[in-house]
């Protein structure tokens, strides 16, 4: 697309591949080999594999190891472990030049809203499974890569997350955890948690509020690269381990105020405060037969918020998600679901009911901003 700026990876090319064996139906391992090792050798790709053996193991190895000995760092797994991967990322001293490297995404898990996302951008057809995978492995086979937007979030007791794909809390948030039980079935498991969180329709309570995107924003945003004063849990600021130097800071919030300030006079406060599901999206992929969001692109520097407000009924909801399918969902005008595009968003739960999820992943519920 027009304005974006292609780098391309060297040949030949050295790539760390990321896998978890247990992501998805548990196939990731058979289906490298399988699919995607033959194309790589081809393309002149020498891997190294390194084996999840555990939860954050991930996490640590690229937080702690040396990446100059690799050009590009390749997920094979869900959503789930690349979030793992750009947390240990901004964690390193030397964030700044390690967020540099090229990341790829393919795709081994359940989710794969990512990969997903990536084929949509692509212009391929829309294909899942195995096809979805080899699409990918091209992608990484040609070696050009852009830049992808990050959202910032700050939660209330102090944690500073960094997610490449979604913010949750509500019916999607739950359909998401609640289904963690039928792994095994593949990104079937969404379909069945989907029923189940239907047949126990829940209404969450809580403050909206968010900066809209576009040309009515009168303020000068802080230069991107001021440093972040660095407090004790203070609500969007680092917090450093006892004993360890500041590393090279952390880029700053510039659109937000304190968690426990109020939101700055020219952003919007929803009006409703009883919710089926609020759900901040960056790419335009919830998972590989989502198309949530069909206007986002990598590197728009939008958050897609999407909210649903209470009093929907069930079959209502149900058509939105077979529509959601085909991406066509905005087009049955539902008077419960909205859809903005915003800069930043914050949500305050009136109580810690239901769960959020960053990237699919489980987070407690709590005040959160991004």
């Amino acid at each position: 697309p027009a304005g974006d700026s292609y780098g391309v990876l060297p040949r030949p090319c050295r790539a760390l591949v990321l896998l978890n064996p247990q992501s998805g139906s548990g196939r990731a391992l058979d289906d490298f080999q399988a699919v995607v090792q033959p194309m790589l050798a081809e393309a002149e790709m020498a891997t190294t594999i390194f084996i999840t053996e555990r939860p954050h193991h991930a996490h640590e190895k690229v937080r702690d190891e040396d990446l100059s000995q690799w050009d590009t760092l390749v997920i094979m797994s869900g959503d789930g472990l690349l979030y793992e991967v750009v947390n240990g990322l901004m964690e390193r001293p030397d964030w700044r030049e390690a967020m540099k490297k090229p990341l790829c995404i393919l795709p081994g898990g359940s989710g794969n809203a990512l990969a997903a996302s990536i084929n949509y951008y692509a212009g391929y057809d829309h294909v899942a499974k195995k096809k979805l995978l080899t699409n990918c492995t091209f992608i990484l086979c040609k070696g050009l890569h852009t830049q992808m937007d990050l959202v910032s979030l700050s939660t209330a007791s102090g944690k500073r997350l960094f997610s490449f794909l979604g913010f949750g809390w509500g019916f999607i948030s739950d359909v998401d955890i609640d289904s963690e039980k039928y792994r095994w079935l593949g990104s079937a498991r969404f379909t069945l948690g989907t029923l189940q969180c239907l047949a126990k329709l829940r209404v969450y309570q809580g403050r909206l509020s968010y900066l809209p995107a576009g040309p009515e924003q009168s303020t000068v945003p802080a230069p991107r690269d001021s440093p972040v004063p660095v407090t004790n849990g203070q609500a969007g600021h680092v917090l450093l381990p006892v004993g360890t130097e500041a590393p090279d800071t952390l880029p700053t919030d510039s659109l937000l105020a304190p968690l426990g300030q109020p939101v700055p006079a020219h952003w919007t406060v929803v009006p409703e405060e009883e919710f089926v599901l609020v759900y901040a999206i960056y790419q335009s992929h919830l998972g590989t037969n989502l198309l949530m969001a069909p206007a986002a692109r990598l590197h728009d520097g939008c958050i897609h918020l999407f909210y649903m407000k209470a009093g929907i009924s069930r079959l209502a909801l149900l058509k939105l998600f077979l529509a959601m399918s085909r991406g066509t969902h905005l087009d049955l005008n539902c008077p419960h679901l909205c859809y903005v595009p915003v800069r930043a968003f914050r949500l305050e739960p009136r109580v810690a009911a239901g769960i959020m999820t960053v990237d699919g992943e489980a987070l407690a519920c709590e005040p959160v901003q991004g």
